[in-house]
């Protein structure tokens, strides 16, 4: 009984130890895309990440929280010791950044393979002036 016990142990370790783990680059799991303007960036962003166990790594899935954030997912299984990279690109829309990208993966780390990653900042317009409203603003030879 022993015995049994022993080597159920020992398989319940060696299981785990031969693990997929992931660890993204970014702080937090967030890229801050600051302030930028609408008309001078194209939206996409990468989240890197690496494989820190020793089993190759699959993306199962990578999911938004809404249509206006599209993620790529890799294609193919990170090796150990591997970096991959999941590709966010947002339509760019003026006003706040706050979006969340759920990762399914076959990790171990993270709770059920899963992990949220997200994006911040806000996207600005640049002023465009308006011609009529600058004419208004011209004095005339009747203003002096």
């Amino acid at each position: 009984m022993k015995n049994m016990i022993s080597l159920i142990a020992i398989l319940a370790f060696g299981t785990t130890a031969m693990a997929q783990q992931i660890e993204f680059v970014d702080k937090d799991n967030t890229i801050d895309y600051g302030k930028v303007y609408k008309e001078n960036d194209n939206g996409v962003r990468s989240f890197v990440f690496k494989n820190t166990g020793d089993k190759p790594l699959v993306i199962t899935n990578v999911q938004s929280t809404c249509g206006c954030t599209i993620p790529t997912k890799p294609t193919a299984p990170i090796a150990p010791g591997k970096t991959g990279k999941i590709d966010v690109k947002y339509n760019m829309n003026p006003g706040p950044i706050r979006k969340t990208i759920t990762v399914e993966s076959n990790a171990t780390n993270v709770p059920e393979g899963r992990v949220a990653i997200k994006i911040k900042g806000e996207v600005l317009v640049k002023d465009q002036v308006n011609i009529i409203e600058k004419k208004k603003g011209v004095p005339t030879s009747s203003d002096q």
